[in-house]
């Protein structure tokens, strides 16, 4: 199997990073294995898409930091590859990364993932499934079941009214990532409201969400694959984040802490009733992110964290995700290509 990574940037990627366990994985399972920056790609004369890309040039490796360290470094194997021979593509670049620093970077590897499709080429997540979550309106798009009660504008007034009737709502940007710019309103920072709406509104629209008094537990990142959670030997890949101090947010480089996950039945009803939507839009590989009996986030742009799963469960996830995408291209060979990429990213 010949696989591409599609990153925002190779040399801000970490040996923690999921891609960098995928990749790895994928070249220790025996198979070509390419990563490239967003800034990376073109589209040739020929109309086929091509991109610098590296490789590593070992064939196993036993370290992901030594692994990445081949990647980024003079050792790696540099071509400029044609993404239309690849047999699976997986976009792995966080657009909200870029959002203010390299706004053209944003949404165009989505772009070239929808023209890379058309020679049958595995895309996943899907390109147009991606497109319809750009932003965490998304997330309204699920059923209200899940969902905690949410108003998104750019009206302070509207705001304030929803603070006063929730009494404790939190507030974050409609594009952001990782617990940036993220604020718990409680009745007495309402006299600060409108510094901290100005302060996310500077980015867009502002959402303002119920508060979840069960966030204080932290909260639980259930993978989802093809569909479904991910399981394997009878353990779940998710764990469990925890807030440090008075910080409201678990996320870990907001400085939350990493704790075993517990599956609840409720988490996996959850799982269960946005299953179809998944199904729908394409989405191979999922992060939900739960807290109580309510979802939180839905991570469909390179969600992390399957090496913290591992860490609890002793299970190398990481080898059945590339096993999933290797049996997708066993699907496309034996009938001939014959399959929609949406439904190809969830068989």
């Amino acid at each position: 199997m010949k696989i591409g990574f599609i990153v925002n940037d190779i040399q801000t990627e970490q040996a923690t990073y999921t891609t960098t366990r995928l990749s790895m994985e994928a070249i220790n399972q025996g198979h070509e294995a390419w990563t490239m920056g967003v800034g990376d790609l073109a589209y040739d004369q020929d109309e086929n898409i091509r991109a610098r890309a590296r490789t590593a040039p070992k064939k196993r490796y036993k370290s992901h930091e030594l692994y990445l360290a081949d990647l980024k470094g003079k050792k790696a194997v540099r071509e400029r590859i044609t993404l239309d021979e690849l047999d699976v593509l997986m976009l792995r670049n966080v657009p909200s990364d870029d959002v203010g620093t390299r706004s053209w970077a944003t949404g165009i590897a989505i772009e070239f993932g929808r023209i890379v499709m058309r020679q049958g080429v595995i895309v996943v997540n899907d390109p147009n499934g991606l497109a319809k979550a750009a932003s965490k309106m998304y997330f309204q798009l699920f059923p209200e079941e899940v969902r905690p009660r949410t108003l998104i504008t750019r009206d302070r007034e509207e705001i304030r009214a929803f603070a006063r009737e929730e009494g404790a709502i939190v507030l974050k940007p409609v594009m952001g990532s990782g617990g940036a710019s993220v604020f718990l309103v409680r009745k007495e920072d309402f006299p600060n409201l409108n510094q901290m709406i100005d302060a996310v509104s500077r980015d867009g629209y502002v959402v303002a969400q119920e508060y979840l008094p069960a966030a204080t537990e932290g909260d639980t990142r259930l993978f989802v694959m093809n569909g479904r959670p991910l399981q394997v030997k009878g353990r779940y890949c998710a764990f469990r984040r925890v807030r440090s101090g008075e910080d409201m947010r678990s996320n870990i480089h907001a400085g939350g802490k990493l704790r075993e996950a517990v599956v609840t039945d409720e988490m996996l009803r959850i799982a269960e009733i946005v299953r179809p939507k998944l199904v729908q839009d394409g989405m191979f590989l999922v992060g939900l992110d739960i807290v109580g009996d309510k979802l939180m986030e839905i991570n469909v742009f390179s969600p992390g964290g399957v090496g913290s799963a591992q860490k609890f469960t002793k299970i190398n996830f990481s080898k059945y995700i590339i096993k999933a995408l290797e049996r997708k291209v066993n699907y496309m060979a034996y009938y001939g290509r014959n399959f929609d990429n949406v439904d190809m990213n969830t068989l």
